[in-house]
């Protein structure tokens, strides 16, 4: 019998690993077929099915539209975090490569979400923002954006550059992978250092609503351009410098530029 042999599978969660008792007559060390009989880990098809589900449209990549006000830098962070999170998940799965169809799904989605943000195409944001990075794996072909901060290095974030290879050493939380969540998103936005209303660099603070209903004010002739912000990105935070935010808690408007 040449093709592996599944003894054991274990779907009990999408996010779990493909158990494997092996059996492969070809594979032969020596005078021994060394295959046969050892248990492996493999990534569940059910598994990457999900993921790429999470990233598509009508079976396709698509734009994610909550993310079209954010920096270019939180969008590249956000997209990097949630692809290097599942590849260090599954490092211990001897069919690691196969996740080189999410990277695929997820890149195209990422390029998408910033060609429209920029009204451009996929090609020129694959143009502006591809690089090389040096790893200890040798070169590799990675996606970088970068935010600049006011006296501080630039923040750098980067998607892709990870060699779909297995490593065996690789030590295994028994954790699922995470998305990137919205209270670390709050921190990177704090990081970049820039009023999301009037790209201020000094005094940042971060304005919080109890819940987003209270955006939805009677007797609110015109929404202001924070109540704007904040209701189409679907967040209860904004971080804002100190000037903006004295003009949101006395209801005056606020400036759209800032020295």
């Amino acid at each position: 019998m040449d093709a592996i042999k599944v003894l054991l599978v274990d779907f009990s969660d999408a996010d779990s690993y493909e158990i494997r008792v092996q059996h492969n007559d070809t594979k032969v060390t020596g005078s021994r077929r060394a295959v046969n009989g050892v248990v492996g880990l493999f990534v569940p098809k059910a598994a990457i099915r999900e993921r790429c589900h999470r990233y598509m449209t009508n079976g396709k990549p698509a734009i994610r539209g909550v993310l079209l006000h954010d920096e270019d830098y939180t969008i590249v962070e956000k997209y990097g975090a949630e692809y290097r999170g599942i590849v260090q998940y599954y490092l211990l799965a001897q069919d690691v490569f196969r996740l080189n169809g999410l990277h695929w799904v997820m890149e195209t989605s990422m390029l998408k979400t910033l060609a429209a943000k920029h009204k451009s195409t996929v090609a020129a944001m694959a143009r502006k923002y591809k690089t090389t990075i040096d790893t200890p794996d040798g070169p590799r072909t990675c996606f970088q954006a970068s935010a600049r901060r006011e006296g501080k290095l630039p923040l750098v974030a980067r998607f892709g550059g990870i060699p779909l290879q297995r490593k065996r050493t690789a030590v295994l939380a028994d954790r699922q992978p995470i998305m990137a969540t919205r209270h670390n998103e709050l921190i990177l936005r704090l990081l970049a250092g820039k009023c999301e209303l009037c790209e201020a660099r000094d005094g940042l603070q971060v304005h919080h609503l109890r819940k987003l209903a209270d955006l939805n004010k009677p007797g609110r002739p015109e929404p202001p351009p924070w109540v704007v912000l904040m209701a189409t990105r679907r967040r209860k935070t904004l971080v804002v410098c100190s000037a903006c935010h004295h003009d949101i808690h006395n209801g005056r408007a606020t400036a759209t530029t800032r020295k």
